[in-house]
């Protein structure tokens, strides 16, 4: 593969294949800051889905969020779960805290809505799988919210990696860390084990994680993992972690992950005959920055920054309006987890464990 055809054309959504009509109505279920700042503006500039609910636990005091988005309808969730409104959207996105993603899912695949639920899928694998069976008897759309796989960064990086254009893939590194006290105070549900899951691992290092399996299209078989916390605030969570991957191909990876650190994020693919960089890929809007190098030859990326959660939730709509099943589905969210507890067995008792 030549570098010049990775970048030519670089932004295009090779997914979209089809100009569907219509739109898909949504309920966004959470409207915390995430909701708010990334995913409400993101959804209202897209083409394939529109809010037409909102879910949150004072409906009265999200009447200027209802009026920016000209939404009608706004129920608590408890009324949400009762069916209230139900016939004013098409689907759910889940954006509540991890261990009451399943609550909320599962209630929208009874009544025959399609989902599109947050990372990681839910707090447990056997959890995780009961919203991935409710999905499928009830034959709606299930898509695990990996914003990186619907990234044209990230994208073009899979098709270098197919095309051999740094040959066999030897090493991956990742790293995402943010302070996450600036943002949140001591007393977030993301400090909070039984409703996060986990710390730095589940919110954070499951980025490098994803997108490293997405990347190599293959589940590790192997993982071995440390954690640290100083205390204080992240004394029931992980607030640092290190995790290394084995794959069958004898690539390894390295994801680390801390709630304790300088805002930073890399990815950094090592192969047999050159390397991939991506600069800043996991915190934020992609700057869409990346520097390739095959043999002797390398080539700089700089292009216009991408909403990736546009086309995140661009993508989940056109794989609902066109009966498509998401690459980032139901599966792809139970691997992650098998994953995640792998890695927590693995710091707990210090040993390496097999995923095979």
């Amino acid at each position: 593969m030549a570098l010049e055809d990775a970048f030519a054309d670089f932004t295009r959504r090779d997914w979209e294949r089809e100009s569907p009509a219509g739109t898909v109505r949504l309920a966004v279920v959470g409207i915390g800051g995430f909701a708010r700042q990334r995913a409400l503006p993101a959804i209202d500039a897209g083409a394939y889905c529109e809010t037409t609910t909102l879910v949150t636990s004072s409906p009265d005091r999200a009447t200027d969020v209802a009026e920016t988005y000209d939404v009608d309808a706004v129920v608590d969730y408890d009324a949400f779960l009762a069916g209230d409104r139900a016939d004013d959207y098409d689907a759910v996105y889940v954006a509540t805290p991890n261990a009451t993603h399943g609550r909320y899912a599962i209630a929208a695949a009874d009544r025959g809505k399609h989902v599109i639920c947050e990372k990681p899928l839910e707090t447990t694998v056997d959890r995780a799988r009961e919203i991935v069976d409710a999905c499928a008897d009830a034959g709606v759309t299930l898509m695990t919210a990996y914003r990186l796989q619907t990234e044209p960064t990230v994208r073009r990086t899979r098709e270098l990696v197919r095309e051999r254009a740094i040959g066999d893939v030897v090493q991956i590194h990742g790293c995402f860390s943010n302070p996450l006290l600036e943002t949140a105070g001591p007393d977030s549900w993301r400090l909070d084990p039984a409703l996060a899951g986990g710390g730095a691992l589940v919110d954070l290092g499951i980025y490098p994680l994803n997108t490293v399996r997405f990347l190599l299209d293959r589940e590790p078989t192997g993982v071995y993992a440390t954690t640290h916390s100083s205390g204080g605030p992240f004394a029931a969570v992980d607030e640092h972690v290190a995790v290394q991957l084995e794959f069958e191909t004898d690539a390894t990876a390295s994801c680390t992950a801390s709630f304790d650190a300088h805002a930073n994020s890399q990815l950094e693919l090592v192969g047999t005959d050159g390397k991939v960089h991506i600069e800043s890929p996991f915190g934020g809007v992609v700057p869409q920055e990346m520097v390739v190098e095959s043999g002797d030859v390398c080539m700089e990326y700089t292009g216009p920054s991408v909403d990736e959660v546009c086309e995140e939730f661009d993508y989940f709509g056109y794989c609902v309006l066109t009966g498509t099943t998401p690459e980032p589905d139901g599966a792809d969210g139970l691997a992650d987890l098998r994953t995640i507890e792998a890695a927590y067995e693995s710091a707990e008792t210090g040993c390496r464990v097999g995923l095979e």
